[in-house]
């Protein structure tokens, strides 16, 4: 019986003329067998680099910001002592380069043309390096890391909140950057650098990529500088008054441009394959996924739910103040094709982090996806609650002492009442920043959520009931990858305006509130479960 052979072929194959029976076709096909050819057709493609709390990603996308490969690379994770969390700076960059390399070789074998590449990356995280020799004097202090909380109280106690508020729309908490910066500052490990440097991981991954020591260009832009604690909200620059309360040198910290701008080339000694590509846009994580979700007008707010949750809404050009149990940031600066947009956001800091708990430590299941049909096998949780702050409660607690609890155990319950209790939480977490929003006065209309755990129905459907919004899920729920290629794409001319990466933005379903009255009995008992964490 006679069929049909398809056999791929790039474009470079067809040009060269190279190609054979023995090159292309099985060693055992009969001569004159019916065989048909297809080509790859090449295409314009931008790079999406997103370095994780979890992992490292480069994802390409296309004109239409289809997928059209990714490569991963999982980073570890270090736990020195209780409250503290650190990464290897250096894992991080080269993992970014192994991915890169993947996604990079194969476009190229392929004939496609890569015109931009766009990061995007875990914020806060803070990187101390020498910028003469490469050094890095200690591992990187991650975001998610407590050891600063002393500090924080006793600044508290001397009266400096109000001034940070009003500088740089964040709470005194050891999340953000600049007590991390004081830190390695009191140490002493910046004392025999011969030029010490603060670097956030977007800047650390430019210097990198950009040839590092060999003159790699030392930049960042505002949705990660605004995370600093030490640039000011209004000129998006770094704040004398901030730079002289942590007592951090300036000359240590990067140079602000905007957003959407050209940074750097990619240095052939780093990835040859993207040897003199431009890297035209960089954004924080959780702004990257805001633009990603194309939320570009006022009032529509975006939940990623990663490593943690994330909640972020578009709040318009002007710096709108300070919220109760919220934080006011930078969205992006677009340069000259928009003004700067801000955000105001709730955190938790403990989302997907909390289910990896569950399956890694606890040997509740084997995969993650495994969550919802385990929670799902019980139509409640049976009384039990689930608080998940293994590192502290964020927004709008931010209580930096509590940590995770399980209560309402009884005979009856089994590992799949403590599964959905877990994800009634994640619903929780959210609901309480929603509900900061509408306390504040800030019209939400809409949730567009992301992140791998959203690909859960029952929280989902949970989210819409608890905040009391109408819940679309992207299409694509890796946003944060998105929005870096989209900003990215937009500075190198693949798209042309707001509006057409408006237009390119789907979802895949809708989820609308359902009665309220479980949930809210549910909520209540979560937040006296809170008090006790």
């Amino acid at each position: 019986m006679l069929c049909h052979y398809t056999t791929v072929i790039t474009p470079r194959q067809l040009n060269s003329g190279c190609f054979s029976n023995n090159f292309f076709l099985p060693n055992d096909l009969p001569k004159n067998h019916p065989v048909t050819l297809t080509s790859v057709t090449p295409v314009e493609l931008v790079l999406a680099l997103d370095a994780g709390t979890s992992g490292v990603r480069t994802v390409a996308y296309d004109r239409s910001t289809t997928v059209q490969d990714s490569s991963y690379r999982a980073l570890t994770q270090h736990f020195p002592r209780p409250g503290e969390v650190e990464h290897d700076a250096r894992e991080i960059a080269d993992l970014c380069v192994a991915t890169l390399h993947d996604v990079a070789q194969r476009a190229r074998a392929n004939g496609h043309d890569i015109v931009a590449l766009g990061i995007t990356n875990q914020r806060e995280t803070t990187v101390a390096f020498d910028r003469a020799t490469g050094e890095l004097p200690h591992r990187a202090i991650v975001w998610q890391d407590r050891r600063t909380a002393d500090y924080c109280q006793d600044l508290d106690a001397r009266g400096a909140t109000p001034i940070v508020r009003a500088t740089t729309g964040l709470v005194l908490d050891s999340y953000f950057s600049a007590t991390k910066m004081r830190w390695f500052l009191d140490q002493g490990h910046m004392d025999d650098l011969e030029t010490p440097s603060f670097a956030t991981v977007d800047s650390w991954l430019v210097w990198s990529l950009s040839g590092g020591i060999h003159d790699g260009f030392f930049v960042t832009e505002p949705s990660n500088a605004s995370r600093t604690m030490l640039m000011d909200l209004d000129t998006l620059r770094w704040s004398e008054t901030m730079t002289t309360l942590f007592d951090v040198d300036p000359a240590m910290l990067a140079t602000i441009q905007p957003s959407l701008s050209t940074f750097a080339t990619v240095s052939a000694n780093v990835v040859p394959e993207l040897a003199g590509v431009p890297i035209t846009g960089i954004l924080g994580d959780q702004q990257s996924a805001l633009f990603g979700q194309a939320c570009f007008r006022p009032g529509v707010v975006k939940a990623t739910y990663g490593t943690g949750a994330f909640i972020l809404a578009n709040v318009g050009e002007k710096n709108p103040g300070v919220f109760d149990g919220l934080i006011t940031t930078l969205a992006w600066d677009l340069g000259a094709v928009a003004p700067p947009s801000y955000a105001v956001e709730g955190s938790a800091f403990v989302a997907g982090a909390a289910v990896q708990w569950l399956r890694d430590e606890m040997g509740f299941i084997d995969e993650s996806s495994e969550l919802e049909a385990l929670a799902t096998s019980v139509s409640d949780s049976a009384g039990v609650q689930f608080v998940p702050a293994f590192t502290g409660l964020g927004s709008p607690f931010w209580r930096s002492d509590a940590r995770g609890s399980i209560t309402g155990l009884s005979r009856g319950v089994g590992r799949a009442h403590v599964a959905r209790a877990l994800i009634e939480a994640l619903a929780y977490q959210v609901r309480a920043i929603t509900d900061a929003f509408n306390d504040g006065g800030i019209a939400l209309h809409e949730l567009r959520a992301d992140g791998g755990a959203a690909a859960m129905d029952l929280l989902m459907q949970l989210q819409a009931t608890n905040s009391k919004l109408s819940v679309l899920r992207s299409a694509s729920l890796e946003a944060t990858a998105r929005g870096a290629a989209t900003i990215a794409g937009l500075g190198a001319g693949l798209w042309t305006s707001l509006g057409e990466l408006n237009e390119l933005w789907t979802f895949d379903r809708r989820f609308e509130t359902e009665d309220p009255l479980f949930v809210d009995l549910g909520y209540a008992a979560w937040r006296r479960a809170l008090e006790h964490a």
